[in-house]
């Protein structure tokens, strides 16, 4: 698992990497990345064939902790290019684009 920076994590979603986003659904209301596919961790489990574990894979979450524990899941279930956002969507809002909303 890679961990990357707000500006790495824009560079990867510039080159098409799929986007995870492991928030609530009432937390993507708040605050979301366009194109970012939205399963929540508690369903990451059950939901793992809507992934493809042969394409590179880029997690967030509120602030890092849930995207990295769920990247590491990942790995386990044979996802083999998997990185996920320092910081979260926090991060991404304070140095990347102040029109995402911060809560």
């Amino acid at each position: 698992m890679q961990n990357l920076t707000p500006q790495e994590f824009k560079d990867r979603m510039a080159q098409g990497v799929a986007v995870l986003d492991v928030r609530t659904p009432e937390e993507v209301e708040i605050a979301a990345l366009s194109g970012a596919i939205n399963i929540p961790m508690n369903e990451l489990p059950t939901r793992l064939g809507e992934l493809d574990s042969n394409a590179p894979i880029a997690v967030l979450c509120h602030h890092g902790m849930r995207s990295e524990m769920a990247s590491r899941f990942l790995e386990r279930n044979g996802f083999a290019d998997v990185a996920h956002l320092v910081g979260g969507i926090d991060a991404w809002s304070a140095s990347i684009d102040t029109s995402v909303p911060r809560y």
